[in-house]
């Protein structure tokens, strides 16, 4: 029995959610079904609303310091769900992750410089990245059409040419939902150090790890990791609450900590409101078993929607993951153009679907299909998609 009910089907209309207020703006129609923006369908975990509810239910919602417990809840789940020992003084709070890319790049970068970025990838990097005045250098993931590595070569050309100072890694990888192998990590590492240049590793989605997949905190492979990179997390996608602005930013060494720390906290970016402080309690304190249901749902649905696709759409690929809840397929096989794709999935499917060229050239016939939500749900996506695509196949 699943104590938790993630088949339960829950009616998000209505409820000013993003999947469905911004559908007209994005896809052109509003009578779509989305699978698209990266929260899941599933109820979050009971123990933080209950949090939120006794929270609010204070008579007076002042000025709140946070407690121990939140500094402490971070820190510990750190270490006993990756092995990641971190002291207090090595975390601050920021308020969202993407928040926080912007936040890093202020500090420890200049307008001009460039950043090494490895599309596919969270499209956000991009668009903080030059928006914030500094330049987004590609080094694209290496595709052999079944699976995705690192051009290593090609990554220390982009930095004899280029001279980033800065490579932002997403660890696991978005939109792929791949897990790097420490081999991987440690050779990235290498590089940074030997070319003295900054890591930013987004470790968002490093709770959602499956199939007998582990997660390697950047930072956590060495010293020498520590001395370079700055990690950036939250229980956002972990627990379903991002709607909650609660993010942290772990920084072990002294040299790049100590002044960013500082600057933070000169403007307040580092004070949680009440609301996170007592839903990030809650999350990383009690949040495990319902996350290790849903973990395990996830692999469920990846391999149900693997098996669907490839039996209903031979040629089209499915690169099955091992983290996250985005599952990334490839349509090139079926010789259709990208804007036919998509004129397919949005006209005819009705389904709002993640276009996979919004995370680099590279992601061009593709596209990222969220899994998190019930499996009748899923199953009636991809009914929506077969009765669309098919005619165009045959």
């Amino acid at each position: 029995m699943d104590i938790f009910n993630l088949d339960q089907v829950i009616d998000r209309r209505n409820t000013d959610a993003t999947k469905y207020a911004e559908l007209a703006e994005k896809y052109g129609r509003d009578d779509l079904m989305p699978m698209w923006i990266a929260d899941m369908d599933f109820a979050a975990p009971a123990e933080i609303g209950k949090a939120l509810v006794d929270c609010f239910s204070r008579p007076i919602l002042g000025y709140t310091t946070p407690p121990r417990a939140f500094w402490d809840s971070i820190t510990s789940w750190l270490s006993d769900r990756h092995g990641w020992k971190l002291a207090s003084e090595d975390i601050d709070y920021i308020p969202g992750l993407k928040k926080g890319i912007g936040l890093c790049l202020n500090y420890f970068t200049k307008p001009g410089d460039s950043i090494v970025i490895q599309p596919p990838v969270y499209h956000s990097f991009r668009s903080v990245i030059e928006g914030n005045g500094r330049k987004a250098v590609d080094n694209p993931l290496l595709y052999d059409g079944e699976s995705y590595s690192m051009d290593f070569e090609g990554l220390q050309r982009v930095i004899d040419e280029k001279r980033p100072v800065m490579m932002f890694l997403c660890n696991p990888q978005n939109p792929i939902g791949l897990q790097w192998s420490r081999e991987t990590l440690e050779r990235v590492v290498d590089i940074c150090r030997r070319n003295k240049m900054l890591l930013l590793s987004d470790e968002i989605y490093g709770d959602l790890v499956f199939n007998d997949a582990t997660h390697i905190p950047t930072a956590s492979l060495s010293p020498e990791a520590a001395e370079i990179t700055i990690t950036l997390g939250a229980p956002s996608k972990t627990f379903n609450i991002p709607g909650i602005s609660s993010a942290w930013v772990a920084i072990s060494s002294p040299d790049l900590r100590d002044g960013f720390f500082k600057w933070l906290h000169a403007s307040e970016f580092d004070t949680p409101p009440i609301a996170a402080i007592y839903s990030t309690i809650a999350a990383y304190s009690t949040g495990a078993p319902w996350l290790d249901a849903v973990t395990h749902y996830l692999a469920d649905n990846a391999a149900f929607a693997r098996d669907r696709i490839t039996g209903n759409l031979p040629g089209v690929k499915v690169i099955m993951p091992n983290a996250g809840f985005g599952l990334w397929i490839d349509f090139n096989p079926t010789g259709l153009s990208h804007d036919t794709l998509n004129n397919i999935f949005v006209n005819e499917a009705r389904l709002a679907l993640s276009d996979g060229a919004n995370f680099g050239l590279e992601g061009s016939g593709f596209v990222r299909l969220n899994i998190g939500t019930p499996r009748k749900v899923l199953d009636d996506g991809l009914n929506r998609l077969f009765h669309a695509l098919k005619p165009h196949l045959s």
